[in-house]
C-alpha cells in the first residue's frame, strides 16, 4: 500500500463510490429545500465528515485486536491508520462536486445552477469510476460503457428524485 495520496485512486474504491452517492443525495436534499450554494456546500461537507468519522471509527473497532501478518494483534494506532487510508475515497468524493458549489457560493454562478452542476458532476464521476473499473478488468468497450451507465445510474436516480420533488 503506497503512502502517496492520489485522488483518483482514493475515489476508485467502494468508499469513493459510496461517497459520491452520499454527496449526490445530500446536494439533492439541500437543493430541494432551496438552500443557497454555500449552505449546500457546508451541509454536505459536515455530513460527509461525520459519515467518514463514523466509518473510520467502525473500521478501527472492527480491526483492533485482529490478527496481523506477523500473527500478533493489531494495535489501535495501526487499526486507525488502516481505516483512515481505506476510507479516504469518501472524503475525496466531495472534491469535484464542491467546485460548482464554491462557484455558486462566490456568486460566480447562480445557486440553482451550482446545485444542478454539482449533481451532474457526481453522475459524471460515477460514470468515470464505472468505466475505469471495467477497463481495469480488461472488459470490452460495450461492457465498460455498461459499467459506466450502471454506476452513473445511482446518481441519476437521485437527480430524477430531486426533479420530481421540486417540480
Amino acid at each position: 500500500m503506497s503512502s502517496q495520496f492520489s485522488i483518483s485512486r482514493a475515489m476508485s474504491t467502494e468508499e469513493g463510490v459510496y461517497g459520491l452517492v452520499l454527496v449526490s443525495g445530500l446536494i439533492a436534499a439541500s437543493g430541494s429545500a432551496g438552500a443557497p450554494a454555500w449552505k449546500t456546500l457546508l451541509f454536505t461537507a459536515v455530513t460527509v465528515a461525520v459519515f467518514w468519522l463514523a466509518h473510520v471509527y467502525a473500521a478501527t473497532v472492527a480491526a483492533h485486536g485482529s490478527e496481523t501478518a506477523d500473527g500478533g494483534p493489531m494495535g489501535i494506532a495501526a487499526a486507525t491508520r488502516k481505516a483512515v487510508v481505506k476510507s479516504r475515497g469518501m472524503l475525496a468524493s466531495t472534491l469535484l462536486p464542491a467546485i460548482p458549489l464554491v462557484l455558486g457560493s462566490l456568486g460566480l454562478i447562480r445557486d440553482v445552477t451550482a446545485t444542478w452542476a454539482a449533481l451532474w458532476v457526481c453522475v459524471a464521476a460515477l460514470a468515470g469510476l464505472g468505466y475505469v473499473a471495467y477497463l481495469r478488468k480488461g472488459a470490452p468497450l460495450h461492457l465498460r460503457l455498461l459499467g459506466a451507465l450502471s454506476t452513473a445510474s445511482f446518481g441519476a436516480v437521485i437527480i430524477l428524485a430531486k426533479a420530481i420533488i421540486t417540480h
